[in-house]
């Protein structure tokens, strides 16, 4: 069988340290310099030929684009050093938001997949696309792992009124990955429905005729209940907090609803983001994965950021894929 080496980028080192622990393995050794113009110089410091090599680097927080030709060059060496098989271990996969045309933009997650084949990668390992279909554009095999057993296991174990609890989605783009958890978890799901151009009409108690709010105002329309209870508001990603905000306040103002746990996979939270989600009197707790490294700094002056360790399923699927067994198992249980 052939050996395994395993190579970390700069993007998430705690993370690597985290899978290669669990996998009784250590981090090969590999120099990484900067040149005077700022362009990137990698050299492997093991030799590769006819190995198994998985490269950790993530994506979609700070220096976005520098972790990227990180990993396209770390790669594309390994690939010329004679690799037999090169696996991207991708939690958060870059660029995910850009998966589809919108006037004259460009479908930027296909570029970047293009861009990984021609670097030479083999096989792609990522956790919860933004869009399940950006797997077709790749060539190679890609394996996209859900964080939704690991958040269910963390709210069953964490949250002790979870069973009266409300899955929600902040918009309707979000359905599908909202009914999955809330199945996951028996309890009820509802989907909130945002339009700027909406104004609500409402009937008066003293003139009896139809009031009209302010031409500003946001029409926002939960469909769902969640007086009482607690919510778990899902979504994928965290980044900007404004549509994450609004929601949240909608549902404890407006909607009477208990507490407010802001869900997702991935951390970007970017600027501010955090320190507005500490001085917001309508989120309860942030619950966000280790898929995106958080600044130490951040997680030290936050008291409602819970991340979860998605470490052990990252290091279950490459001893699995290394190993030619199947990785179905992760996608409904948490390791």
């Amino acid at each position: 069988m052939r050996e395994t080496k395993i190579f970390s980028g700069t993007s998430h080192p705690e993370l690597a340290e985290l899978i290669t622990q669990r996998l009784g393995e250590k981090t090969s050794p590999v120099t990484l310099k900067k040149f005077s113009n700022r362009e990137t110089s990698i050299e492997i410091g093991v030799s590769v030929r006819n190995q198994d090599v998985f490269i950790i680097q993530s994506g979609g927080c700070g220096n976005v684009n520098d972790h990227l030709m990180e990993l396209l060059i770390m790669i594309n060496a390994c690939k010329i050093a004679s690799a037999k098989r090169i696996t991207a271990v991708m939690p958060a996969f870059p660029y995910s938001k850009q998966s589809k045309k919108k006037s004259r933009s460009a479908i930027t997650a296909k570029l970047i997949a293009n861009m990984l084949t021609v670097a030479g990668v083999d096989h792609i390992i990522t956790l919860d696309l933004h869009a399940s279909q950006m797997q077709g554009f790749f060539n190679k095999p890609v394996d996209n792992l859900f964080a939704e057993p690991n958040i269910a296991k963390w709210i069953m174990e964490n949250v002790d009124d979870y069973k009266e609890g409300v899955v929600v989605s902040k918009n309707a783009g979000g359905a599908k990955r909202v009914t999955s958890l809330a199945d996951r978890l028996n309890i009820d799901f509802a989907l909130i429905h945002s339009d700027p151009k909406v104004r609500f009409h409402q009937s008066c108690e003293a003139g009896k005729q139809n009031c009209i709010t302010s031409q500003d105002d946001e029409g926002i329309t939960l469909v769902g209940d969640v007086k009482g209870r607690v919510v778990f508001l899902l979504d994928d990603m965290i980044d900007s907090i404004k549509s994450f905000l609004k929601a949240a306040d909608h549902l404890v103002q407006n909607c009477g609803a208990e507490r407010v746990y802001l869900v997702a996979t991935h951390g970007i939270l970017s600027g501010d983001s955090l320190t507005k989600l500490e001085n917001s009197s309508s989120v309860y707790q942030v619950v966000i994965t280790n898929t995106i490294a958080v600044p130490s700094e951040k997680r030290a002056m936050s008291t409602k950021l819970q991340v979860i360790d998605i470490s052990g399923s990252l290091a279950e699927a490459i001893r699995r894929i290394h190993n030619g067994e199947s990785i179905s198992y992760l996608f409904h249980n948490a390791v």
